[in-house]
């Protein structure tokens, strides 16, 4: 342990890997709490914004993995956790016996649970801790975050946790993280896709969009997506911090916990099916709301506010497809 910048002890020295769009706020609210920071990234342009925020770069990775007390990832699914950790001359085989693994991935159930059967095996602490709520409410340290594994080693991290979330999910053992975390993206994912289609009904009903925006959130039909992600779509760029690769990635990893529990989620297939399409038909690194794209292009027309002379866009509806060139 180590005395932090803000002059508070106790604090353990952490390295954090991954600093891209999840990690970097988690990462600087970790920096601005006075915890002693590392970072990594394969981009080091990513950590440009933390090493004035006194975050050191591990140079080089290994050797500074082996005397950090956590360390923490953030990374775009299991196939990089597993590089990263459990490849050949991996990262767990550097680690200090007591060291705490931290993984905030979205990951499967079967790699965190072999995360901690290494990590067990090597005198390490593992705690899975997938998070959720979207770049914003990371910047403002107000993810919420499930949490499986150990209870001992979770209370002892709580004190980290508090910092980068608001709302902390102990949810019993290792696997369960994941199991949670995927579900939460599957109602995510399904209401990204159907938000589309209740406000392509206004529109094409003539109702202007703003109004069928501020119904449906005052209604039974009110979701995360309804309040959070509209202004995407309305604005034409459909959310690019979120890639559809991430999307069909998730999806994947959702229907296959459902197969091996023994049952197809039905809803789970129709969502993975239309992602794929957006993600074939878009691209990788296309935001996740082009899935409402698809249906646009299919319909014709644009969910787009029209603006009146006043610059207000309140006046109905939507553009359609003849007027759509810079839309996306």
């Amino acid at each position: 342990m180590m005395q932090s910048n803000n002059g508070s002890v106790n604090k353990p020295h952490v390295l954090f890997i991954g600093v891209g769009n999840m990690g970097n706020p988690m990462a600087a609210n970790l920096l601005r709490a006075g915890y002693p920071l590392t970072v990594f990234d394969r981009v080091p342009e990513k950590a440009t914004n933390l090493l004035p925020l006194g975050a050191k770069w591990a140079d080089p990775l290994n050797s500074v993995a082996s005397q950090a007390d956590v360390i923490m990832t953030s990374l775009p699914g299991p196939a990089q956790v597993r590089e990263l950790m459990l490849s050949e001359n991996g990262l767990l085989a550097h680690l200090k016996p007591g060291a705490s693994v931290i993984d905030s991935s979205t990951s499967s159930v079967e790699l965190a649970q072999e995360m901690q059967t290494n990590c067990e095996s090597r005198g390490l602490f593992f705690l899975e801790a997938p998070v959720t709520n979207a770049v914003d409410f990371a910047a403002l340290g107000k993810l919420s975050i499930f949490v499986g594994g150990e209870k001992t080693c979770y209370e002892k991290h709580l004190p980290l946790f508090k910092v980068i979330g608001e709302k902390i999910f102990h949810v019993g053992p290792v696997g369960n993280g994941a199991t949670i975390k995927l579900l939460t993206n599957l109602l995510w994912f399904v209401s990204a896709a159907a938000i589309g289609e209740g406000l392509m009904l206004g529109a094409k009903a003539g109702i202007d969009l703003p109004t069928v925006w501020e119904a449906i959130k005052s209604s039974a039909g009110n979701s995360w997506v309804a309040e959070h992600d509209v202004p995407s779509i309305f604005a034409g760029h459909y959310d690019p911090s979120f890639s559809l690769a991430l999307c069909c990635k998730d999806l994947n990893l959702i229907n296959d916990i459902a197969k091996r529990q023994g049952y197809d989620l039905k809803m789970g297939g129709v969502a993975q099916s239309l992602f794929e399409q957006a993600r074939l038909t878009y691209g990788d690194n296309a935001g996740e709301l082009n899935v409402v794209r698809l249906l646009e292009e299919r319909v014709g027309l644009f969910l787009r506010p029209q603006a009146d002379s006043r610059g207000n866009t309140d006046s109905p509806m939507a553009q359609t497809n003849s007027s759509s060139g810079n839309l996306s």
